[in-house]
């Protein structure tokens, strides 16, 4: 394998292996992420914190096997856009609450960005199962 199919695959698996695990962290965790969830005014915030913990195991898990990529970026996408805006509105806090926020927020735009530059990746992907 060439060096940047090489890079390709180690980027893969971190990027997704990062959903997956915080997928996992949510049932994991389940309580806690729902507490903070209803903190934040989420709806029904339990159900809400296992979708999204599906969500991104769905979405991470394609992306590291490259199955089903284009589904994969927008399971990722519309959970990075929809937690960006509820989970950390920044715009409504102060003082390091403020702060706190607004670095999560631009992580996930930064991660946002990522995602939606595997779309610009030829199928089939190196070393994907299918």
């Amino acid at each position: 394998m060439e060096t940047a199919g090489l890079m390709f695959v180690i980027g893969r698996i971190l990027f997704g292996g990062y959903f997956v695990l915080s997928g996992i962290n949510h049932f994991k965790h389940l309580k806690s992420f729902t507490s903070y969830a209803q903190g934040k005014g989420v709806m029904m915030p339990r159900e809400a914190t296992m979708l999204t913990g599906l969500v991104i195991i769905l979405g991470g898990a394609g992306i590291l096997l490259g199955v089903a990529v284009q589904l994969s970026v927008l399971l990722i996408a519309v959970f990075l856009l929809g937690v960006s805006y509820q989970m950390h509105a920044f715009w409504k806090l102060q003082g390091m609450e403020r702060m706190n926020e607004e670095i999560q927020f631009k992580k996930n735009l930064a991660l946002l960005g990522a995602d939606l530059m595997f779309l610009a990746i030829p199928l089939p992907w190196v070393l994907a199962l299918f």
